[in-house]
């Protein structure tokens, strides 16, 4: 497995580096204050082609490779969680129209979305749902030209400004997907403000009160929601994350080496203190597995391997739980700076905790690692090294 970038890919990096570094890091704690993302910034983001990567060319995207797409998530991570998770949802929505929509609704979507005309969302928890998702309550009523939705939908990442959401709803009982633009009547959002992390995510609830969509706006079909079209979306989704979790461990370790290197305690620069050292050596050896993580789901994705499930679940599972403890050490090392807006890494330690929740709680990846693990081959390398004669 090839762990270097190419020439290519590291002159992205260079120049994704350069644009959070210049147009998000600065700024990010004042948005987090403010819990707002300026559109200015978003539009920023789309005059960069960045929305639209994901986005084969022949649709005006970029058709960015996993290993490039990683890069960015890494990097746009370090700079502002919040702004990561617009480029988790819109790419959410960009995934499942490319494996489950119509040739019609990739036509007429996909270069809107790939252009940054339309922001993308994905809608699936409700307020009486969350990790039980084939449990959801919104419904899908047909009706003589189309669908009748009736529901709410909570936490929805960019659900103020999105002007395409990706429903998940129940049809009969059975899971389906839609497309419902902003301007539908009934449609309307509501900010949702006071979160420990993401604050500036522009996070909603999404109200449907009797939304008429056209028959065509169904992705996929009657009992494909949360099987298919969802489950290929979150599963893109936890990719974003584990890369973006990468991005803010790095952060981390970045802040601290910056920091110890300046600020002196007993006489002497902190970095020159065991117990600090002993801090920052575990937080840049947990950061460099995470990277060797990611690389291998990025490796696993361009050859379009099965396990990738599985994978980027672990990813997802164990990068988050290192930011957290990253951003926990961050803080520690920092002191009461620590805990002071003056500096981000109290915004590194609420924006990690909401990692281990979205696209799957920990528990969620946990169930998932350990259904795989049961049903790996490897099992039966146990049992035949237990039977007589095999070894142990």
């Amino acid at each position: 497995m090839e762990m270097q970038l190419s020439e290519a890919q590291r002159a992205a990096q260079n120049e994704f580096r350069e644009f959070v570094d210049r147009w998000i890091a600065p700024f990010a704690d004042e948005h987090d204050r403010r819990q707002e993302m300026p559109q200015e910034l978003i539009a920023k983001v789309v005059e960069n082609g960045y929305l639209g990567a994901l986005a084969p060319k022949q649709y005006g995207g970029a058709g960015m490779d996993p290993v490039t797409w990683g890069v960015l998530c890494e990097e746009i991570g370090r700079g502002s969680a919040s702004l990561l998770s617009l480029f988790i949802v819109h790419g959410m929505v960009i995934q499942a129209l490319l494996k489950w929509g119509s040739d019609a609704q990739r036509q007429r979507w996909l270069p809107l979305l790939a252009s940054g005309e339309r922001i993308g969302a994905f809608a699936l928890t409700e307020p009486n749902v969350g990790s039980d998702a084939r449990s959801i309550e919104t419904t899908a009523q047909p009706c003589d030209d189309g669908w009748i939705i009736q529901g709410q939908k909570r936490w929805i990442s960019f659900g103020q400004v999105a002007n395409l959401v990706l429903v998940i709803t129940q049809v009969e009982g059975k899971s389906t997907a839609f497309l419902v633009e902003r301007g539908t009547e009934g449609f309307s959002t509501e900010p949702i403000t006071g979160m420990l992390g993401f604050r500036s995510a522009m996070l909603a609830d999404i109200h449907l009160r009797s939304c008429k969509v056209p028959a065509e706006n169904m992705v996929g079909r009657i009992g494909f929601g949360f099987s298919h079209v969802a489950g290929t979306a979150l599963d893109h989704g936890r990719y974003c994350v584990a890369w973006g979790c990468l991005g803010l461990a790095q952060a981390c370790v970045e802040a601290c080496l910056r920091y110890t290197s300046e600020r002196k305690q007993f006489g002497v620069l902190l970095k020159e203190h065991q117990l600090i050292q002993e801090l920052v050596a575990d937080m840049i050896a947990q950061t460099r597995a995470s990277r060797m993580m990611c690389y291998y789901a990025a490796s696993l994705k361009e050859r379009g391997e099965p396990s990738l499930i599985m994978e980027t679940s672990i990813a997802k599972y164990f990068t988050s739980r290192v930011a957290v403890k990253a951003a926990l050490d961050a803080v520690q090392i920092h002191g009461a700076n620590g805990c002071s807006d003056a500096y981000p890494v109290q915004r590194y330690l609420r924006d990690a905790k909401i990692m281990e929740i979205i696209e799957g709680s920990n528990q969620m990846q946990q169930i998932i690692i350990s259904r795989y693990g049961y049903q790996d081959a490897s099992l039966n390398r146990w049992r035949t090294a237990s039977a007589p004669g095999g070894g142990a």
